[in-house]
């Protein structure tokens, strides 16, 4: 039997709201290109440039990420009766791909300044404004990192990230340009760029790889280990216990959304209303453990196994009668 809640339960704080923090994220982007893209334009650096388009991905991956959100949110319906949540991974994979092609645009203009360095004008103030919005970004990637940590949004983690690199990439860039105004030397200029370009190649690998892992539901190892232990400790201190068992716990996760399966093992003469209350305080155990989870335990008697010709599962520990 399978316990299926109707949504996800919201954060306590309205302000760690996935949705609420994604559109905050869009109107960041927005200013931050603003400044940047100024900035390139008062010093003619490529590094700030290499800085305004990471910016134009932060737009792009904000959106693309808002729109997957709305649609994450969606009720389950015949067609999807699982729900929406896989949609955030979308989201995920597609900034991962677009710090790929910025990576790309980077390098291109880049190489011909490091054959051919350009004097760069009123680094100062292009400096400041870098910096300035940097701020901004950094303020906002620490909200949202909170928030996805809370509410489990892959969607929200991997912008939050990205907003970091890229706080990262402005300190290395401003660095870099203050290396130009001590020394003079300009192709530091060209060098910081190429570096902001394979300091963001890094992190859209990692977007890429933990979206298709989301995808492919792999295993909530922190998940299973919170399960399988309140599994133990409600066999030693939960009533009529003694001859119940537990195995086969698996677990797996859809963005803001867990899911774990089990088998309960019980003797075969208890009645159906026993057997239905012990399922329920258990039911009623984890969903306390892991809020919003959709929880499906098989009940069986003691000497059955559900899958013939499978290893038999290890018991959880102390739950064997």
């Amino acid at each position: 039997m399978t316990s299926e809640p109707t949504s996800a339960a919201p954060p306590a704080n309205p302000w760690l709201d996935p949705r609420r923090l994604m559109a905050m994220s869009v109107g960041v982007a927005l200013l931050t290109i603003v400044l940047k893209t100024l900035a390139w334009w008062i010093t003619d650096s490529a590094a700030l440039l290499s800085d305004a388009l990471e910016s134009l991905v932060n737009l792009a991956g904000a959106s693309f990420a808002l729109l997957m959100l709305h649609w994450a949110a969606q009720p389950a319906d015949e067609e999807h009766p699982y729900g929406h949540h896989k949609a955030e991974y979308f989201s995920s994979a597609f900034e991962g791909m677009l710090i790929f092609g910025a990576a790309l645009a980077i390098i291109w203009a880049a190489l011909p300044r490091l054959w051919a360095p350009r004097p760069l004008e009123q680094l100062g103030l292009g400096l400041v404004l870098s910096v300035a919005s940097s701020a901004f970004n950094g303020a906002l990637a620490w909200l949202m990192l909170r928030a996805s940590r809370v509410t489990h949004s892959i969607a929200l983690e991997a912008d939050a990230r990205h907003l970091f690199t890229d706080v990262w990439t402005s300190a290395g860039v401003v660095i870099g340009l203050l290396l130009v105004m001590l020394t003079g030397w300009l192709w530091l200029d060209a060098l910081v760029a190429i570096g902001v370009a394979l300091n963001i190649v890094r992190e859209g690998v990692r977007l890429v790889w933990r979206s298709s892992q989301g995808l492919m539901d792999a295993a909530s190892p922190e998940v299973q280990a919170e399960i399988e232990a309140a599994l133990a400790e409600f066999v030693q201190h939960a009533d009529d216990t003694h001859d119940v068992r537990f195995d086969h716990v698996t677990t797996r996760t859809a963005a803001q959304r867990h899911f774990v399966d089990l088998h309960l093992h019980m003797p075969a003469d208890w009645s159906l209303a026993r057997a239905t209350t012990m399922r329920v305080e258990v039911e009623h155990a984890l969903m306390a453990l892991v809020p919003g989870a959709r929880i499906t335990i098989q009940m069986l008697p003691l000497d059955v196994e559900a899958h013939a010709g499978d290893t038999p599962a290890a018991p959880v520990p102390g739950a064997a009668g």
